[in-house]
């Protein structure tokens, strides 16, 4: 096995982490389920860093609407698999990671195929709460570290984004139903300390707006995946009106705690005050 050593294009990286912060990510494997207007975000952020192996995740195709906020979609990938598209864009911007781009859906029948054994970080960025739920408990029973997004949709202020336990979270309504959730179909105690880092807003959720162009028939779905029976939008009772900078916002942000968590020791250690040798 060749040596290890920094290659240039993470040269701002290196400086502020460190070569053995930035050799030490090299031989992580960060999974990353979900790759919308959050997602994406993450798993870019995340290929710019330098890790050495990504899973993307995502069963969904790009839909036009998707074009405001998802960093995969503009002309020419409307249809296209978000996963492929997320796994090549990252392979342009890392060509030493692995990156493998996964077609899939998480629930309880894909669950060990999606989390393998050599998982150093997940990021969890589905909407689906079912399978969010069912995500982080599984993440909590196998000792996996998870950082955990919660809703972006109706906000507009980036600044009220914040980091914390998934206890300690208030004001967004996802995070409550999946501190219910848990609480209620798993037994786990989400009024003491998780462990689950959780992205959040507090920021109250600001109401949808009619569209014209939809006339009289309400929202209409134009998915190229409708009728797929996991997670469509032709299925939900409201659709919420999401910015870029928020879910922008998200995803860098939960792409932050794995770094942060993943080079804590060594990250620690460079910010310790150098002796005064004059």
């Amino acid at each position: 096995m060749s040596e290890w050593k920094l290659h240039r294009r993470w040269d701002r990286a290196g400086r502020l982490l460190g070569e053995p912060a930035m050799e030490s990510l090299s031989q992580k494997h960060v999974v990353v389920f979900g790759l919308g207007g959050v997602g994406s975000f993450t798993a870019e952020s995340l290929a710019r860093t330098g890790f050495g192996k990504l899973t993307l995740v995502d069963f969904d195709k790009v839909c036009g609407t998707n074009t405001n906020r998802q960093l995969h979609a503009m002309k020419g990938t409307y249809g296209k698999w978000k996963a492929d598209l997320m796994a090549e864009r990252c392979s342009m911007i890392a060509p030493e990671t692995h990156v493998i781009g996964r077609r899939a859906f998480y629930h309880e029948a894909t669950s060990d195929d999606l989390l393998g054994p050599d998982v150093d970080y997940v990021v969890d960025a589905i909407d689906n709460i079912s399978a969010k739920v069912h995500l982080l408990k599984t993440c909590l029973e196998r000792g996996i570290p998870v950082v955990s997004c919660m809703g972006a949709a109706g906000k507009m202020d980036p600044t009220k984004v914040q980091i914390d336990d998934l206890s300690k979270t208030h004001t967004d309504p996802l995070a409550r139903a999946v501190r219910r959730i848990m609480r209620e179909k798993y037994d786990i105690d989400t009024s003491k300390r998780t462990g689950i880092k959780t992205v959040f807003s507090v920021e109250p959720r600001h109401e949808p707006q009619g569209l014209s162009y939809d006339g009289t028939a309400g929202f209409v779905c134009i998915c190229p995946t409708k009728g797929n029976n996991l997670h469509g939008c032709e299925t939900r009772n409201l659709i919420e009106g999401t910015m870029s900078f928020i879910t922008g916002t998200f995803g860098l942000m939960a792409a932050s705690v794995v770094v942060r968590d993943l080079t804590a020791e060594f990250f620690q250690e460079a910010e310790k005050p150098q002796a005064n040798h004059a």
